[in-house]
């Protein structure tokens, strides 16, 4: 039985649009609204403290920033200041981003895994107001901290959720983080194996399985018109299998469609592109890893990534209407 719920916006949705979106879904009992930031489209940060003014009691939570474009000490003043705005609201998820385009904006992401362990560690020692001085591959700082005079000097409930897609990102998210922000664009039994590796790298750190929470982006596209519901999935599906390799590989889909979809597709895509590409994604992919369809086939769909073990989903709205949506998962 669903208990948990939230919401994910990103760039399809105009921005003061979305402050009603996430003020309605508060009152409709969602627990959080994750931002996200992936693309060169929209930053987290921005809409984050736009929800934080107009809300009271949602959680407020980047879905999600990156650990190679803001140096350690402009990421924990953020999300202080964030943190000011709405007291024990915030959450941050970080993640590791993803090529081709960090290549394409001049980052290489030589070893993700340390470069995300020491950002996790720094992060957290820093919002808890400590004074650090750190020397790693990737941070080096000497003796800062979170110089607060004016205001709250006591350290912050911020939470870090690692987005995280390979297995051994996965298990260091298990470790060192709070929460894991599971994958997306996957049939629900891609979690079994996820969980297999959060309790394993929980175990290093002497936690459990139950001690990381384990929210989960799933794509939902909801109407009661079935096939315009599913085709609109489509649509998404064709962009970011072309896109995104990660996504790709880890939804299980075969070379074969990823390369006749990139065969297509620029960069970035063009309306024209995506329209001319998503017959190669076929129906039987789109009922597997996502949420799309009626809204009773959507409900029954996420109820089985929550009994894989998500512990929160997160609905990505695809097309449609999102208020039909926030009334389709509303727990009050």
């Amino acid at each position: 039985m669903q208990k948990r719920v939230a919401l994910y916006l990103q760039d399809a949705h105009d921005l003061r649009n979305g402050l009603d979106y996430v003020k309605y879904a508060e009152n409709r009992g969602f627990e959080a609204v994750w931002q996200a930031e992936s693309r060169l489209v929209r930053d987290a940060i921005v809409p984050m403290a736009a929800y934080a003014a107009v809300t009271d009691k949602i959680k407020i939570c980047s879905g999600v920033i990156n650990n190679w474009t803001r140096n350690i000490g402009l990421l924990a003043s953020t999300f202080l200041t964030l943190d000011d705005l709405a007291p024990n609201r915030i959450i941050c998820g970080i993640g590791a981003w993803w090529d081709p385009l960090a290549k394409n904006v001049g980052i290489k992401r030589s070893k993700p895994l340390t470069a995300m362990r020491e950002t996790v560690m720094v992060l957290k020692r820093l919002l808890a107001m400590e004074r650090v001085s750190f020397h790693g591959e990737f941070i080096n700082v000497d003796d800062i901290e979170l110089d607060v005079v004016h205001g709250r000097r006591e350290p912050r409930n911020v939470p870090v959720y690692i987005g995280a897609t390979g297995d051994k990102m996965i298990e260091l998210a298990g470790e060192i983080a709070d929460g894991v922000l599971l994958n997306y664009c996957v049939p629900p039994d891609y979690n079994l194996k996820a969980l297999e590796r959060i309790a394993e790298g929980a175990k290093k750190a002497g936690k459990t399985l139950e001690d990381i929470d384990r929210p989960q982006l799933v794509v939902c596209s909801v109407d009661e018109d079935r096939e315009k519901a599913i085709d609109t999935a489509r649509e998404l599906l064709t962009q970011y299998l072309a896109q995104q390799p990660h996504i790709a590989k880890a939804s299980g889909v075969s070379n074969d469609v990823v390369e006749r979809i990139q065969s297509i597709l620029g960069w970035p895509a063009t309306y024209e592109q995506i329209q001319k590409a998503k017959h190669f994604v076929p129906d039987e992919l789109i009922h597997r890893i996502t949420a799309s369809g009626t809204p009773e086939e959507a409900r029954k769909k996420v109820q089985e990534y929550i009994d894989k073990g998500c512990t929160c989903p997160v609905l990505y709205p695809v097309g449609g209407s999102v208020y039909k949506l926030i009334d389709t998962f509303a727990l009050v």
